[in-house]
């Protein structure tokens, strides 16, 4: 069974920082994209950023200069460095992974718990 476990949510003042971590465990191929998308009460879920195993990145304009996405391959964990936080980046924090579980499946996306991120004025 394949888990997406994050980690490093919390409250934090405005202009503070917080890191977050998913790690993905299990049975696990390969891994392609990564990524962390977040969805405030009343949104859509969406996407904050996301790196490709190898290496590129793409992230939302509005956290764009702030955040910071990165992965360490050999721990199947994505880490989002969150800096200069504003009010408006409140939300609840998924992680999700495109991942090939078995030999000769196909690619599916896979969604973590969710880590919740409030950010006070």
């Amino acid at each position: 069974q394949v888990q997406l476990v994050e980690s490093g949510g919390g409250l934090v003042q405005a202009g503070g920082s917080l890191r977050l971590s998913c790690a993905a465990s299990g049975r696990i191929i390969r891994i392609n994209t990564m990524g962390w998308y977040r969805q405030a009460p009343g949104n859509l879920r969406g996407l904050v950023a996301a790196i490709t195993d190898g290496g590129s990145t793409n992230y939302a304009d509005s956290v764009k200069g702030r955040f910071t996405i990165s992965r360490d391959n050999a721990k199947n964990t994505v880490y989002l460095q969150m800096m200069s936080l504003k009010p408006e980046d409140t939300a609840v924090y998924y992680c999700n992974a495109e991942m090939v579980l078995r030999v000769g499946s196909r690619l599916r996306g896979y969604w973590g718990q969710g880590t919740q991120v409030t950010v006070s004025s």
